[in-house]
Formats: C-alpha cells, sequence, structure tokens
C-alpha cells in the first residue's frame, strides 16, 4: 500500500505574504518553499492564492416520490465558455457568518428554494480548486417533500434569480452523464446518492 499524507503544514515555510486585492474576496500573493517527497527542502516559489469563504453545499431530495430538487441561476464563471452560462445547480451559500455549514444549508433551502430541511446527511466536505484557492465545500443531501416546489426564488437584495425545478432522480442522474449538469459539487452528490440510495430511501422514505 502506498503511504500517504507523510507531509503536514509544518513542512511549509512561508517567507513572505501579501495581499494583492481585498474585496468580497481576497487575493494573496505568498512566496513559500516546502519539503520535497526525496528529502529536504524546495526552492523558493511563488503563488497566488484566491482566499474565499467556505461554501455549503445541499441536495434536496424527496425519498418518498425519489425526486430531488435543483435550481437554475447565472453563473459568471460560465459566460466566456459556455452558450448557456445558467447552470443547473444545488442549493448552496456562503459560511460568512459565525454559523455551522448545517445550518447554513437549511438557511440557503429556505432563502433559493422554498424548502424546509427535515434531515440532513453529510456527504463529505472537499476542495474544489486546491491549486488556487483555499475554499472548502461542504457537501450535504437533505430530505425535503418536493410536492409544490418549484417557482423563482432568491433575495433580491443579492441580486439571486434563482429558478426552480423538481427532477426525477434518474433524469438528473441522466443530465449528469450527457454534460448538462456540468459542475462539481451537483456531480459529487447526485453520484453520492445514485450509490446510496436504497439506503437513504430505507431510513428516510
Amino acid at each position: 500500500m502506498v503511504e500517504a499524507l507523510t507531509l503536514t503544514q509544518a513542512d511549509v515555510e512561508v517567507l513572505k505574504r501579501e495581499t494583492c486585492f481585498q474585496g468580497f474576496y481576497r487575493l494573496d500573493r505568498v512566496q513559500l518553499r516546502h519539503a520535497l517527497f526525496e528529502g529536504g527542502m524546495g526552492a523558493p516559489i511563488t503563488r497566488e492564492l484566491f482566499v474565499r469563504h467556505d461554501a455549503v453545499c445541499v441536495l434536496p431530495y424527496d425519498p418518498v416520490h425519489d425526486r430531488v430538487v435543483l435550481v437554475e441561476q447565472f453563473r459568471i464563471g460560465a459566460l466566456d465558455k459556455s452558450q448557456h452560462p445558467w447552470l443547473v445547480e444545488l442549493v448552496a451559500g456562503l459560511i460568512d457568518k459565525d454559523e455551522q455549514p448545517e445550518e447554513v444549508a437549511r438557511r440557503e433551502a429556505v432563502e433559493e428554494a422554498g424548502l424546509e430541511l427535515t434531515h440532513l446527511w453529510p456527504v463529505t466536505a472537499y476542495y474544489p480548486s486546491p491549486g488556487g484557492s483555499d475554499e472548502r465545500v461542504h457537501l450535504f443531501v437533505g430530505r425535503c417533500d418536493s410536492s409544490g416546489a418549484g417557482g423563482v426564488h432568491g433575495l433580491e437584495c443579492e441580486g439571486e434569480d434563482i429558478r426552480v425545478q423538481v427532477w426525477e432522480l434518474e433524469d438528473a442522474l441522466a443530465a449528469v452523464r450527457d454534460g448538462r449538469i456540468d459542475n462539481a459539487a451537483s456531480i459529487i452528490a447526485l453520484q453520492w446518492l445514485a450509490l446510496n440510495r436504497a439506503e437513504v430511501r430505507g431510513l428516510w422514505a
């Protein structure tokens, strides 16, 4: 078996760190050197780091009807590379207050989809782009009743215009396969639910 995670934060020496931009997000330039796998320390390197709040994403799932609730909204990151920069996604929000991830999941489900989540199932936490960002995403599946879900939601003060859609789970999985759903959190959550559907329905339905 390959030994992993042998190096730690203590094996990194930060030589200089400066903030290049400060807005809602922050961009830092970091000069550092780190330990090498074959021993010793490497030469100094410089990296730009996009400093973000951690995020929470939740897939609302109706285990009785085997449906998921997804949201559609404009995303600036897709503007230059897609003819359709309105993406089908999970309910999501940033941890920008003194909140636990579970609290953010429940709050955002109400704000973005008009849904009350009765239970939360932690899926994982991961770094979506660790080569240049420190953001960590907390991912959940949330139990909901999809009856009556739909419409347009979001906070006008935050420029949100979010369309809510109820999908049969099999249709959502097909949209992952053919590329209509093409963002990481949604793909991870839907594939996790596909693998664990029987257990989730057994406990929640």
